[in-house]
């Protein structure tokens, strides 16, 4: 009793710890309740970890689990659900570099309370299938054109229609997250939600993101495209001072006055409803995500004063209005990208089953791709009618042939797609063959790391104690050059004192001549302290030498010293070539994909 008791309280604690921490980020001082909401999702997005799962692996992680085969309807207890985010979060550890990994357990328990919490509010332990699918497919990262998408498959009948009942649905639930977050009279859920979205009867895809992706989109979901544009802004830079706390940067979104002359406000005093000077919170503001110089904002204005520029963009490409199929079955998934260079690609994860038969190898894909090149070759080259037309013409020698410049364009594309779906079939049988498990390689793999790292580290201490004998080296020949100054004093005193007597200065031979001592600023001086003085530091043959009472001859001891010092140094500097050949050597063999069990250093 005492540890089912310990268990609830540990549960009470957890359910409420995401609310404690979202209230102490203090967003309630936002002003506009569409800011906040957004702000307070953001924040959950991000302290769950969702914003590290891209809405192409949630497809992937549906159909693992099995959520495909299963009516939206049907109702999955909380077991099983911890389930699914744990196989979610431990297949995004294994996507994620070893430095930037989660902690799994915590974003479960987080994920799980605040879900429950949500669509669980009568605490019957149950969660419908559509209403996790929704949550998670809304609150996950990517684009929101791809989570649009995959929200209009489950919504839509055979023939790519969207089902108003369906629709409705889908609100009914989304609309559970601002109340979640103590926004529901603001974006709460009412019967005339779908009539003010769509008063059409008819609703295609294109259609539906026209509406959901507008400026300004319907208002019951106004918070959910700021939510994405939220997480774009986190880390854009404006080199402006904000006109009101005077700070001389802003982070995230600017704001300009449209009335008056220069005046901008940073996000925080904007949705904090700050104002001075002539400005009032009544002015119209314009919201910037982005910073342009003025050079070229005046070189835009130009170009879009002679009509050279395109006024306006399409928010979303256009997709065919044939009916889409369901995008958590096998052939939505994702393949690996051609090239690193592509943007806004989407990974597919390493251990996803592949299909057996791709869409991208269909010969109604392929025509359906046809169509959609053929059809984007027109619109470039009514564009670029249309340019030409606005535009005053430079040179009259660049007139040619429009439709036999679309049929080159439409064959050089074709051929290009052509290629890339080779390529992209050759890719995928090579991931294939080297994605397959083998014991050698589950054995080997660790070890060769293991080994690399062992290798790396040797490699890194060599490098310090080559270093260390170097400094050691030069304090030596410092002292080196001291100690021949001293002798060489000795010796004239000597001679000085014996009356100028020729056999009194002793004499080195032909063959042992001294090498020069390396020049120091530390040895410009002669030095006043004694022979003994200076043997601080210096070991070795040297120290041995000066320990004897009487004077001897120590040209020879000081050579052997320095020949001694060489050899040292010498023998490191193999070792180190040594450890990174086997350096080398183990990278070369995780390339080829471990074939060699071990590595020699």
């Amino acid at each position: 009793m005492i540890e089912e008791g310990s268990k609830r309280g540990k549960a009470m604690v957890e359910k409420r710890q995401l609310f404690m921490e979202m209230r102490a980020q203090n967003f309630d001082v936002i002003r506009l309740s569409t800011y906040r909401t957004a702000c307070k999702l953001r924040f959950v997005q991000k302290r769950c970890n969702l914003h590290l799962v891209d809405v192409w692996n949630m497809i992937e992680a549906f159909r693992d689990n099995g959520l495909n085969t299963l009516d939206h309807n049907a109702e999955i207890n909380v077991s099983r659900l911890e389930t699914i985010l744990s196989s979610i979060y431990y297949q995004l550890n294994k996507r994620l570099p070893t430095t930037h990994q989660i902690n799994v357990e915590q974003s479960i328990g987080l994920l799980l309370n605040f879900m429950v919490a949500t669509y669980d509010s009568e605490s019957h332990g149950k969660l419908t299938v559509f209403s996790m699918k929704a949550m998670l497919a809304t609150m996950c990262g990517g684009k929101i054109v791809d989570k649009l998408r995959y929200i209009f498959s489950q919504i839509s009948d055979s023939n790519g229609v969207m089902a108003f009942a369906k629709f409705d649905q889908f609100l009914r639930e989304v609309l559970k997250l601002p109340t979640a977050v103590f926004e529901g009279p603001s974006f709460g859920y009412t019967e005339h939600s779908v009539r003010t979205c769509f008063p059409q009867q008819k609703i295609m895809l294109n259609t539906f993101l026209d509406v959901l992706m507008a400026d300004p989109p319907p208002q019951c979901l106004v918070w959910l495209p700021l939510m994405h544009r939220l997480a774009n802004v986190e880390n854009v830079f404006h080199p402006v001072e904000c006109s009101y706390c005077r700070s001389e940067s802003m982070m995230g979104f600017r704001y300009r006055c449209q009335q008056c002359h220069g005046y901008q406000l940073c996000q925080s005093c904007f949705w904090r409803g700050h104002a001075n000077g002539p400005h009032s919170n009544q002015h119209q503001m314009k919201e910037h995500s982005s910073w342009k110089s003025p050079a070229k904002k005046l070189s835009h204005a130009i170009s879009k004063s002679l009509g050279c520029v395109p006024i306006g963009e399409p928010p979303h490409p256009v997709f065919p209005e044939q009916a889409e199929r369901p995008q958590e079955l096998t052939h939505t998934v994702q393949p690996k990208p051609v090239a690193n260079s592509m943007n806004d690609t989407i990974v597919m994860s390493s251990g996803a089953p592949t299909p057996t038969k791709s869409v991208l190898e269909s010969p109604s894909r392929l025509d359906e791709e046809h169509r959609l090149i053929a059809r984007y070759a027109a619109r470039l080259a009514a564009e670029a009618g249309n340019s030409t037309q606005q535009c005053p013409p430079t040179d009259l020698s660049f007139n040619f042939d429009a439709n036999k410049q679309q049929r080159q364009l439409i064959a050089e594309l074709e051929n290009k797609n052509r290629e890339i779906l080779q390529e992209i079939q050759r890719l995928r049988l090579e991931h294939e063959q080297a994605s397959q498990p083998t014991p050698e390689k589950a054995q080997q793999n660790p070890t060769l790391l293991t080994e690399l790292r062992l290798l790396r580290h040797r490699k890194d201490e060599l490098e310090r104690r080559m270093s260390a004998l170097q400094e050691s080296r030069r304090e030596l020949m410092v002292q080196l050059e001291g100690l021949m100054r001293l002798l060489k004093d000795e010796e004239q005193k000597q001679a000085s004192q014996s009356g100028g007597s020729p056999h009194s200065s002793p004499s080195h031979g032909a063959g042992c001549s001294m090498p020069m001592p390396i020049r120091s600023t530390s040895a410009g001086s002669t030095p006043t302290h004694t022979p003994q003085d200076c043997l601080a530091g210096v070991g070795g043959d040297v120290l041995e030498a000066f320990a004897q009472g009487v004077p001897r001859n120590l040209r020879n001891d000081l050579l052997v010293a320095a020949d001694s010092i060489t050899n040292t140094m010498s023998s490191l500097v193999k070792e180190l070539h040594s450890v990174d050949d086997g350096a080398e050597e183990e990278e070369t063999n995780l390339r080829n994909g471990g074939d060699r069990g071990t590595v020699r250093v």
